[in-house]
């Protein structure tokens, strides 16, 4: 066993299991506190509450709780291992909405036998919530998931695999683009991976303003063309009307690479082919689908992110998931719009064009960092992130 592999072990058993635990907000000392916290106080929120539902949000902390959910069926790369493997994700993912947004999470494992026992099970524990992460859901049925939540209840359901990864492509690769000297618009574009990150993020795109008929996506099937019969809906909305059938086909020429894939599926030939000036965003984690050095030798004009903390350029989503949450809770929004995903993409694109401040130089130990091929995102650090993103976002919330 590794050093590392040992200290992350001892990282989450000691000096308590697990990374997180349950504090009270109110002082409980005396007789009188006791008697506020619980019988007789207790009951005066509690007939407030039944009579106006609304006053949850100012006599419990629903307002400020947010599930994160699972089904143990798609963990981070390693694949379905079950919803109790799950808990350390989805206790990492509370540590992390805490920490940067100051929101409270529990984590919820749910060993369901089948979707609608699923989408049932959250339905029935959702009033104590002011918002559903939905974390580590395979395709399809995430999607399935997903819409069945949002129809059904009147709290935010987020599925951050899907559009929290997808805000911070979209805000990286906007600014990629920019540097290159290229627009959104008139850009070839070429997704590999057709799951749930890889459809979030083209749909946004698309409403970003990219044209569908310059994207191809590619799946394990290899390019999605409108001459494959019995596609699944969530690839039949990309099939095009194209000539490519391989990866090496739909590469030649493109300006931009998506990868949510798996690693090494992209050879130093495949990027060569591609257009002046292109991006490669390689997510695949923790081996991305080339890696870095090998896209720089083979191309000395390209603007390069991965999903690793240890390169330029990291696509993390925890540039995106404690803000969004934080804007909707903000605004007590019934649901998370795609007008909100835009609006997060935007702040979080125009806020990466700023001057960094001294904190965020001091916080990664460099004594410069500016806009331009190594810097296309904010800083998850970067305290600008909590002012910023959550106020875009409650301003494009739909209203109760």
């Amino acid at each position: 066993m590794s050093n590392f592999s040992q200290q992350a072990l001892d990282y989450h058993e000691f000096p308590v299991p697990g990374k997180l635990s349950v504090e009270s907000s109110k002082p409980c000392d005396t007789a009188a506190d006791l008697a506020l916290a619980y019988s007789p106080g207790v009951a005066e929120p509690v007939r407030a509450i039944a009579q106006s539902p609304e006053s949850a949000w100012r006599y419990t902390n629903k307002g400020n709780l947010v599930a994160v959910i699972t089904d143990g069926s798609a963990i981070l790369g390693l694949g379905n291992l079950g919803p109790l493997a799950a808990k350390p994700v989805m206790e990492g993912k509370a540590v992390l909405f805490k920490r940067f947004a100051g929101i409270d999470v529990f984590d919820i494992e749910i060993n369901a036998p089948d979707v609608a026992s699923f989408i049932e099970t959250v339905v029935n524990i959702a009033p104590t919530f002011g918002g559903i992460n939905l974390e580590d859901i395979a395709a399809p049925h995430c999607f399935e998931i997903e819409k069945a939540l949002s129809e059904r209840l009147d709290i935010p359901v987020f599925h951050d695999d899907q559009h929290g990864t997808a805000v911070i492509i979209c805000a990286g690769l906007i600014n990629a683009l920019h540097i290159q000297g290229k627009t959104l618009d008139q850009a070839r574009i070429v997704c590999l991976g057709a799951g749930a990150a890889g459809t979030a993020s083209m749909k946004l795109l698309l409403a970003l303003g990219a044209d569908q008929s310059k994207l191809l996506v590619v799946d394990k099937v290899g390019v999605l063309h409108r001459g494959m019969h019995d596609l699944p809906e969530h690839h039949r909305f990309f099939a095009a009307d194209t000539e490519a059938r391989t990866l090496a086909d739909a590469m030649a020429g493109a300006d931009a690479f998506i990868g949510v894939s798996a690693a090494n599926l992209v050879s130093a030939d495949m990027v060569k082919s591609m257009a002046e000036r292109p991006v490669v965003f390689a997510l695949a984690n923790p081996d991305p689908e080339i890696r870095p050095e090998v896209a720089h030798a083979a191309r000395d004009d390209l603007i390069m992110a991965t999903g690793r903390s240890d390169y330029p350029n990291q696509v993390n989503n925890v540039l995106g998931f404690p803000f969004i949450f934080r804007g909707a809770l903000d605004a007590r929004a019934p649901r998370i719009t795609q007008a909100m995903q835009v609006a997060a993409v935007h702040a979080l694109a125009g806020l990466a064009r700023e001057p960094v401040p001294d904190s965020v130089l001091a916080a990664y130990g460099i004594d410069r960092l500016e806009f331009g091929r190594e810097y296309i995102l904010p800083k998850p650090f970067d305290p600008r992130l909590r002012e910023r993103i959550p106020a875009a976002v409650a301003a494009a919330a739909p209203k109760r």
